[in-house]
């Protein structure tokens, strides 16, 4: 009985901090908790549907019938060889959110987290042609290294802001690992991958 409970919470986890998520989980965290709160509401929603129409609906109906033509189920294209064409949709919206974006002149630093997204998917896309990692492991990893890189920047403290999302990306690459999608190999590399995107991006950008 436990062990089914841990599957149902593994998957429960999985489900809702997909690589997909974390863009919007972002900006909502930032309209939230930070300044940006004052912002006006239109402002706000104008964004938010932007993120999420171009980083999570588009890829994930992209994604839906790329598997319904080519007669693939989902647990099918999560194998390496099967995941180059999931990860060039995902891209591709990702690049078009990022042109939109810049179009309607966001600030800049709103634009370096979908930079930073993008660069996950595209590191993970390229590494995944040699070894299969994680990339729910890449994007909780992302996270942690996108928020160090931001308290660089606007000069916080980030310490329980990192404790929390250390926490999530410790409870994700566990349920991976769990529901045996990954092993904890994959999951590490995944969270390495995905910490140095999140650094680099974030600074250099």
């Amino acid at each position: 009985m436990t062990e089914k409970y841990l599957i149902y919470a593994a998957k429960v986890l999985s489900i809702l901090f997909a690589p997909f998520y974390f863009s919007i989980l972002a900006f909502l965290v930032m309209f939230v908790f930070s300044y940006m709160k004052l912002l006006p509401l239109n402002y706000k929603l104008l964004i938010l549907g932007v993120v999420y129409g171009f980083t999570i609906a588009l890829p994930l109906l992209g994604i839906a019938m790329y598997g319904k033509l080519s007669g693939l189920r989902r647990h099918q294209m999560t194998k390496r060889e099967l995941r180059f064409v999931p990860y060039v949709i995902t891209i591709v919206c990702y690049s078009c959110c990022l042109v939109l974006m810049d179009s309607l002149h966001i600030p800049h630093f709103m634009i370096s987290i979908l930079v930073c997204a993008l660069s996950v998917e595209v590191v993970c896309a390229i590494v995944n042609n040699w070894f299969r990692i994680s990339t729910h492991a890449a994007a909780a990893g992302a996270m942690n290294g996108a928020l160090l890189a931001f308290s660089i920047i606007f000069n916080f403290n980030p310490l329980w802001w990192l404790c929390l999302t250390l926490l999530i990306a410790g409870m994700v690459g566990s349920s991976r690992i769990i529901l045996r999608q990954h092993s904890l190999r994959e999951v590490n590399w995944g969270a390495v991958v995905g910490f140095l995107c999140g650094v680099i991006t974030i600074l250099i950008v």
